[in-house]
């Protein structure tokens, strides 16, 4: 887990990390997230999880543009949009990919890492985008600031889906493209599944 941590640190203060383009921005920090989750399971993806969400907070004090305007409203609630949702999204990526790990089947494993790196970038769009609106959607600089971004802010859903866009879509093909492809290495090399090998042995012989 370190080794994984120190390259999301190091992917979080270089452009692989983040890449922006005015207000949109696109985090690839999901990928060490969710091959954490494959190979140690779901209580390692909330650690790294939360990794991810102590660089995103980082970020909003004068890197990311859109961040920084969030803190400028209220850093506290900024702090636990950045965090609670990136723990939760890992967790939940490492329960997705025990779902596949419980069998024996290569075919099935092969699967489950691609869809566990899309399901990770999915959880994370999903509750940062909930966490948002929740703590922010009642804020009158903040709907003035989207509609000057030409932002229609007339229906929740419709702003929801116009706002993750296209990023959201780049973010979910690359996490589970990347994550799929290293997890497949990985476990070739016997650097994946220890966590959900151990407990399919521990059942085998309880079973026995």
């Amino acid at each position: 887990m370190g080794i994984l941590i120190a390259i999301m640190i190091l992917m979080s203060f270089t452009p692989v990390g983040y890449l922006r383009y005015g207000t949109i921005e696109i985090s690839l920090l999901m990928i060490p997230v969710a091959i954490g989750a494959i190979a140690l399971g779901p209580w390692a993806g909330a650690v790294l999880g939360g990794v991810f969400g102590i660089t995103s907070f980082i970020q909003c004090f004068g890197i990311s543009p859109f961040g920084t305007f969030l803190c400028d409203i209220n850093p506290f609630l900024t702090c636990v949009m950045c965090i609670i949702p990136r723990i939760l999204a890992g967790f939940c990526a490492g329960l997705v990919a025990s779902l596949f790990f419980k069998t024996r089947s290569t075919g099935i494993r092969f699967i489950g890492y691609f869809v566990t790196g899309l399901s990770a970038a999915l959880f994370n769009t999903l509750f940062f985008m909930v966490s948002l609106l929740l703590f922010f959607w009642n804020s009158t600089t903040f709907i003035d600031a989207v509609n000057e971004w030409g932002y229609s802010t007339n229906n929740i859903l419709l702003f929801f889906f116009a706002f993750v866009g296209i990023n959201c879509v780049f973010e979910l093909l690359v996490t589970c493209a990347v994550t799929g492809a290293i997890g497949k290495a990985l476990e070739k090399a016997g650097l994946v599944n220890t966590v959900f090998a151990k407990k399919s042995e521990e059942t085998e012989t309880a079973e026995a």
